[in-house]
Parts: structure tokens; sequence; C-alpha cells
């Protein structure tokens, strides 16, 4: 784990962001001049800040009590923070592509992190193989709004294809930082990757405050239209760097007793936490706020532990395991949504990262492209009105770096049910009285249980879900070696 000096740099981050604020309060509480002069009516503005392996406690909204998050824990107060949000896989090129399309992994063909895991020769299934890009035919939110006259700018993580498969080519009229990779070399120039749009950055300058003022530029330059801006981070993913001084501040109230007590983490989600005050305080100043939707979740769970390593990034509980894992901690995640003209509040539905798409476009007033998986929320953010009763479904026929099985679950009512891949075998559990995934019910509740599997069964077969096959080669003894240091207790 690298901890990088930047203290002059984070001292001058804070200062700016201090400044901002400041500026932003006197701007909405005293007449502007020189403004930009906005239409009578505008379509609004759209803002999503996906936080990448974000877990679902990592700020004080969701009941941490180690990670400093004043500015989410604000814009949650203000808006509607949903308790039941999920993202569409346990891992990250499959839940980005399902937010952008609206569809579930299977039917874009990407169930695993680009370029995925190796296959291991001995295991007891083989992994179907799986796209390396999202397809150009797919239609992304982007290209929804683009015809609608928005401004749109893709800004930090793509993990969606190289070249070829950019941004510009799915309706970003910008494109900063996002390529092929999943993750940054380094999170200090010299960032050792070629990042679009970030050209010669100073020596030492941090990668999450630099995609932050992309952000802020974007915003003042478009000001005048609506815009979609993707601000998509790197941050919370490993490798974990930090500014020092940050970092001391974590150390210093760190208490091992607690499940969370990752200093350099905690430091990276306060990067994030400074982002989001800095672009309310950017909206506030061109007097934007009343105009923005604001969408803030993650792509999966919290990262716990990866391959070999025992030292643990964060702690999802109440929650089981984490980011790789099929059961809550890996894909139930934080969703605060901003929306100006709602009353805060707390909502339980259960709702996913594929409803992304249709929301915005319901906002927008546009339609949603046909063929899609996700339903608009807008009416349950504006009003509270529920939609109908549905299942939510998960795919994920891959061994994940994190130590978990390849396998698919479904969601109905309070109600979860998981099958293994690699056996056939099956978990079921009650959300409401066993939130931890600790008591399988498969025995005592085996009528529920087979229904629920029907379930899952029948819908792998509507998307077109490609699934595992047994390995011939399959040799119990030669996988239990090559699955030692990848195989993690469920936490």
């Amino acid at each position: 784990m690298r901890e990088v000096s930047r203290s002059c740099a984070a001292r001058s981050r804070r200062w700016f962001l201090q400044s901002a604020t400041a500026l932003a309060a006197l701007v909405v509480t005293a007449p502007r001049t020189g403004a930009a002069q906005k239409p009578a009516t505008r379509h609004p503005n759209i803002v999503v800040l996906l936080v990448d392996d974000w877990g679902w406690t990592d700020l004080g909204a969701y009941g941490s009590t180690f990670y400093e998050t004043p500015h989410l824990d604000k814009l949650a107060a203000e808006g509607v923070r949903f308790t039941n949000a999920y993202a569409s896989c346990p891992v990250c090129s499959p839940s980005r592509a399902a937010l952008l399309t609206g569809k579930v992994p299977p039917r874009v063909g990407i169930t695993d992190w680009i370029p995925g895991r190796k296959q291991h020769p001995f295991s007891p299934i083989l992994m179907p193989e799986d796209a390396d890009h999202l397809a150009l035919e797919e239609t992304t939110i982007a290209e929804v709004l683009k015809p609608l006259g928005y401004a749109t700018a893709s800004i930090g993580k793509w993990h969606l294809g190289g070249e070829g498969f950019e941004p510009t080519r799915q309706g970003f009229d910008v494109n900063i930082a996002g390529t092929h990779r999943g993750s940054p070399p380094s999170y200090f120039a010299p960032y050792k990757a070629e990042l679009p749009g970030i050209v010669d950055p100073p020596d030492g300058e941090f990668l999450t405050e630099r995609l932050c003022r992309e952000a802020e530029a974007f915003i003042e330059t478009n000001r005048a239209r609506p815009f979609f801006l993707y601000l998509s981070e790197f941050a919370v993913h490993t490798p974990l760097q930090a500014e020092k001084d940050v970092i001391e501040k974590y150390a210093a109230k760190a208490n091992l007793l607690e499940y969370q007590h990752n200093g350099t983490y905690a430091a990276m989600v306060e990067s994030v936490d400074d982002a989001v005050g800095r672009l309310r305080a950017k909206l506030a100043l061109f007097g934007l706020e009343k105009d923005t939707v604001i969408f803030v979740t993650s792509d999966n769970g919290g990262l716990v532990y990866e391959g070999k390593s025992r030292t643990p990034v964060t702690f999802n509980r109440p929650l089981r395991a984490g980011k790789g894992h099929l059961y809550e901690g890996g894909v139930r995640v934080p969703l605060i949504v901003f929306d100006p003209k709602v009353k805060p509040r707390v909502e339980d539905c259960p709702v996913a990262g594929i409803d992304f798409l249709p929301t915005i476009a319901a906002y927008a007033g546009a339609s949603a492209p046909p063929g899609i998986d996700g339903i608009s929320l807008r009416d349950l953010i504006r009003d509270g009105k529920r939609p109908a009763a549905r299942e939510l479904y998960w795919h994920y026929p891959h061994y994940s770096n994190q130590g978990g099985f390849p396998g698919g679950s479904i969601r109905e009512g309070d109600w979860k049910l998981i099958e293994n891949y690699e056996n056939g075998a099956l978990e079921l559990y009650n959300l409401k009285t066993d939130l931890r995934e600790e008591k399988n019910l498969t025995h005592e509740q085996g009528a529920k249980a087979r229904e629920l599997h029907a379930k899952l069964k029948a819908w792998r077969e509507r998307v077109g879900a490609k699934t595992p096959m047994k390995n011939p080669g399959y040799d119990a003894a030669q996988a239990d070696q090559e699955l030692t240091g990848s195989r993690r207790e469920n936490q």
C-alpha cells in the first residue's frame, strides 16, 4: 500500500473548497450580475456521480462513524436516500454497461469486468466467453439526451472498451480520462498511463481532484444549456493512494476493533466527498442547483479482500461479503438522488442500476429505447409512487478476484435466492429478518426456493444469458490448490 505525501496539495484543495462554498453562499443570497441568461424553461441538467467499489456503509449517511463525508451526508439529508438500491453486477464493467443502457448485463454480453479473470484449468466449470467492449449498437443515456440539445461529458473511468469503443462513440461530446483501463497505475501524476484530455499534468497532481476540476470546467462551459455530466470516479478502487496528511488524520482515529479502519481508503472516500462539495458549489455559483438532478451511487459493493491479501480494505457489515460476491455486500450500494423539487426522505423500495436510463429519460421528457429492462423511478422520486412489484436478477458466471463463486440470484420482495453454478447448490434468505444472510432457509422453505429457482432459470432463458459448462479437466485437488488465495470466507 503506497502512501504519497502531498500535504501542500491537500491544503490547497481544502482552501479552494472552502472558498468556493463561501462564494456560492454569497451568490445564492445576492442578485447575480453578468450571469448567462437562461431560457424560461429548459430540460433539467443531469449529474451522475458513479463511485468505484464504494460500499453500502462507506459514508456517514449510511451508518459509518469512521469515514467523514459531510457533503455526501448533506446531499442525502436534502434528497432521497435509497436503502435497497443495487448494482446490476458484483463487479464493475457489467454494472456500468447496465447503468448506461438500462439493460441487464447478459443482454449486452458483458457479465465480468473487462477483460476478466483467466480460466482456472482445473476448476469445476468453464466460464463462458465475455465481450470486451460495449457494442456501439447499444443506446446509452448520452445518446438518449443528445437529440434534446444536451451537452454530454464522460469524465473518469470508462472500462467499456478501448480504441473504437470510447465514450465519444457512445454519445458523449467530451471524454476525459476514459479508456479500457479499470484503474489507474497511480493516482498521482505522472499517472503512468495515457488518459485522454489530460496532457502533461503537473508532477504530484491528484487524479480525483483533477477529474473534479474537469467536471467544474464542463459545468461552467455549458451553464447556458442543459447538460449531462457522467463523472465516473476511479476512486475508491485500488491502488489505495491518497494525500499523506489526510491519511494521517484517519490513522489517528482508527480503532482496529471497528469494522472500518483503513486510513488510506478513508482518505480516498473523503476525496470523493470533497468533489461532491465542489460540484454543488459550482452549480450554486451559476444558479443551476434548481435546474439540476444529481444521482450518486456505486458500481458494486465495497471491496473487502482481493487475491491473497489478508488486509481488509473496507467492511460492508451488517451486509455479508463484498465486491465479487452475490451476497448483499457485493451488490447492495448507496444511492442518493437530489431533485430540487422533492422533499427529503428515505426510500426503501428496491431499485437497480438498470433504472438509471429510463429514469433520466423521463426527467428529460424523452422516450426510453425499446427492449430495456429498467423502469423509470421518476414518479417514485417525485411523488413517492411505487412501481409495480418486480423481481431483480443477477447473473455472474465467473470466478471473481475476491473469491466469489460463479452464480446467479433473484430478489423478490424480502426473499433472495442464490444459485451456485459450480455445484447447483441453492441458498434462500429472508432479507427482512436476516439481512446478514446467515440462515439458509432452502430446506425449511422448499416450495419458495423451487419457485424462485424456476423464475431465475426462466429469466436466464429470456435474456439469453450465457451459462458455464462442466469442465472435463476438473481435478478436485488441483482446483483446491489453484483457488487457494482467491477463495475467501464470506465475511
